[in-house]
């Protein structure tokens, strides 16, 4: 999870990880059901205090993103308020699955040559990632 928080500007640090974390879940990057790290572990990854992560996870909750299950830990609901449908975006998912490989059968590239270049490009995008945020 690449967070990018700007101790400089004019919004408050937790609304600036409440609005990423929502954006998250709402294009799917943090898929429903998934467990987030807990405000201690978040607190310590991000330099931020405890409280800060709490307040974010809180407002989050109230937002209908997030559920606090006690000492299971906080989660992101099976479907996020304001989110594309999980349907939908199996489905896209899936489209966009047969144009790469139609493309790539296009240039005569088996699936095992495919699978390392996808991988390839997704080591890449996470490493530009991580370049340019916390």
């Amino acid at each position: 999870m690449v967070l990018r928080l700007d101790a400089d500007a004019a919004i408050p640090l937790f609304e600036q990880l409440r609005a990423q974390l929502s954006v998250m879940v709402a294009v799917g990057r943090l898929e429903p059901g998934s467990r987030l790290p807990t405000v201690r572990y978040m607190a310590t990854q991000l330099d931020l205090a405890p409280g800060t992560i709490a307040r974010t996870y809180h407002e989050l909750e109230r937002d209908g993103v997030l559920e606090g299950r006690g000492r299971r830990g906080t989660f992101v609901v099976d479907e996020p308020a304001h989110s594309e449908p999980v349907q939908e975006r199996r489905e896209r998912t899936q489209t966009a699955a047969h144009r790469f490989a139609f493309e790539l059968r296009q240039l005569g590239v088996g699936p095992e040559t495919a699978r390392e270049a996808l991988d390839a490009a997704f080591r890449e995008l996470e490493d530009s990632e991580m370049g340019s945020g916390a």
